[in-house]
């Protein structure tokens, strides 16, 4: 009986390893593309040697001289040129109660380096508080300074963010359709750097790296940093380089206007419409091309409570939009199988943690039962093949933290902070597994959740403080309990494997241990805040 209760406990822990194993083996394939890409051994999807002008026909054409230097042959701008000659662009900003932000976003966009008469904003507005005012009053201030900018509201807020892209596309008048969420702040250069990519005509989408300006407030915020970094290089290019299929990230993009409708437009059925329309986009065709060089500043959540609703909005989305998408992709004739493996492994990113999680719970009566393995000649030396998971994404954190060229650290500073952050990053990512597991779950399942936006608070640097905001939650969840509980879970197995002789998972579980016990701890406290 111990026996058949040994082996199922075993084969439990080693299938959701095995698993985990091949995912990671699956990013360092697109490490390798990423390093080819940097090396110059692959050609730029939308390979151009020379920036771009707007001829007078209004088509983009190649120019011989560069605004804002070089970067692989990449960095293509808007030469002068009749402002009537400029392509037309919508700036859709979607928004639901950014009291502390939408003022700095709208300014942003304002501040764009590109004709007033060449772009309009509109501010999609489903807001419900003060915002409502604070946007209308913006709006006429710009207004009255030769900008064309609206605010959109609608009746019912139907759809969430993606309704309200889908309804706001009636009012849009530009060709292409640059999108914003008021997290961000994007540089004037941006539509210049941006448009002149869409000369490729297979291109339907432009996508820029996210850059962090709040990044050093505090150790959540460096963990999430040391996180995206990775999507915003190695994953992106590694993606572009290896032609398989991207993802628009919801913002800080722009968006061919033929691509959205030819694409079927936008659709509330998942809660990341932003990778749906992409994955629909791409077997329509089109491509999406990241820049990399070019860095669009945003703010990270500050707290845990908004990092865990982020968190379970992306978990909970992919598995919607792997479910729904998926299908369709393995049916697809347009994409190859190589497409085919690396979309699949795409949409499954966030089923990850449902199996860090098992791993980490059938561990604990490994421990206890792995003697009675060993005496039926089991050997320990059989988990070291899965050591190959774990040096993959050490060299991918590590390429895409330290080694990337976007980074400004001198190259001991950037790996002093890898060294010290990555055992963290670990801990972090397994204490969130349990949240994340149910987001998954539930998008697997069907089972419908509003968008719960992500809050934000206008922080910039460390002496901001986000104490005395609104938008703060204030309800003690069933799995912030469960994330306590798991804490002295797998304190008790520290404990335990020295009581047996055996610290096999010794460091997993004391790495578990605090992971989940600094969830549980920071939820905690950023909802005692008053």
């Amino acid at each position: 009986m111990i026996s058949i209760l040994a082996y199922s406990v075993l084969a439990i822990y080693t299938i959701a390893l095995f698993y985990i194993t091949v995912y990671c083996v699956m990013q360092f394939n697109l490490l390798y593309h990423y390093k080819k890409y940097q090396k110059g051994g692959a050609a730029p999807q939308t390979a151009a040697q020379e920036p771009l002008t707007v001829n007078q026909h209004g088509e983009l054409k190649r120019a011989r001289a560069s605004r804002y230097g070089e970067d692989k042959g990449e960095t293509l701008v808007l030469a002068a040129a009749a402002a009537e000659d400029w392509p037309f662009v919508t700036v859709q900003l979607p928004i639901y109660n950014e009291l502390y932000v939408i003022e700095r976003l709208i300014d942003s966009v304002a501040a764009f380096d590109y004709p007033k008469d060449r772009f309009e904003i509109h501010i999609l507005d489903d807001s419900t508080d003060e915002t409502i005012e604070v946007v209308r009053k913006k709006v006429e201030a710009v207004r009255a300074k030769g900008f064309n900018i609206e605010q959109i509201r609608r009746e019912k807020r139907q759809g969430f963010k993606a309704g309200a892209l889908r309804d706001g596309m009636e009012y849009a008048q530009g060709e292409f359709i640059a999108i914003f969420d008021a997290d961000f702040l994007p540089r004037p250069d941006f539509l210049q750097q941006t448009i002149p990519h869409f000369q490729d005509p297979e291109v339907g989408v432009v996508q820029t790296r996210w850059e962090h300006i709040n990044q050093d407030y505090s150790l959540i915020t460096r963990l999430q940093a040391l996180q995206l970094n990775v999507h915003f290089t190695v994953e992106q290019v590694g993606r572009m380089s290896g032609d398989y299929l991207l993802q628009f990230n919801g913002t800080a993009g722009v968006w061919r206007r033929e691509t959205i409708e030819h694409a079927g437009g936008w659709e509330a059925d998942t809660l990341t419409e932003d990778l749906d329309l992409s994955i629909r986009a791409q077997m329509k065709g089109w491509r999406i091309h990241f820049l990399e060089h070019i860095g669009s500043p945003a703010e990270l959540p500050v707290e845990m409570n908004s990092l865990k609703s982020q968190q379970f909005r992306w978990m909970k989305g992919g598995a919607e939009t792997a479910k729904k998408m998926l299908p369709a992709v393995w049916r697809s004739t347009a994409l190859t199988l190589n497409q085919k493996v690396h979309a699949t492994s795409h949409l499954l990113a966030s089923s990850i943690f449902l199996f860090v999680f098992i791993t980490g719970v059938s561990s604990v009566p490994l421990l206890f039962l792995l003697g009675d393995l060993i005496e039926l000649g089991f050997s320990k030396n059989f988990f070291a093949y899965f050591l190959v998971g774990l040096l993959s994404v050490i060299g991918i954190y590590y390429v895409a933290n330290v080694q990337a060229p976007v980074h400004r650290d001198s190259f001991g500073k950037a790996l002093f902070k890898f060294i010290f952050l990555f055992p963290l990053f670990l801990a972090l990512s397994m204490g969130l597994s349990l949240h994340n597991t149910v987001a998954v779950l539930q998008g697997f399942r069907g089972k419908k959740s509003p968008f719960v936006r992500t809050p934000k608070f206008n922080i910039k640097t460390m002496r901001d403080s986000f104490r005395k905001h609104k938008y703060l939650s204030k309800k003690i969840t069933w799995t912030t309990v469960m994330e306590g509980l798991l804490a002295l879970y797998f304190a008790g197995a520290v404990v335990g494997g020295f009581y047996i002789q055996n610290t096999t998972f010794l460091v997993f579980h004391f790495m578990l241990a605090l992971g989940y016990g600094a969830i549980f701890y920071y939820t905690l406290r950023h909802l005692s805040i008053k």
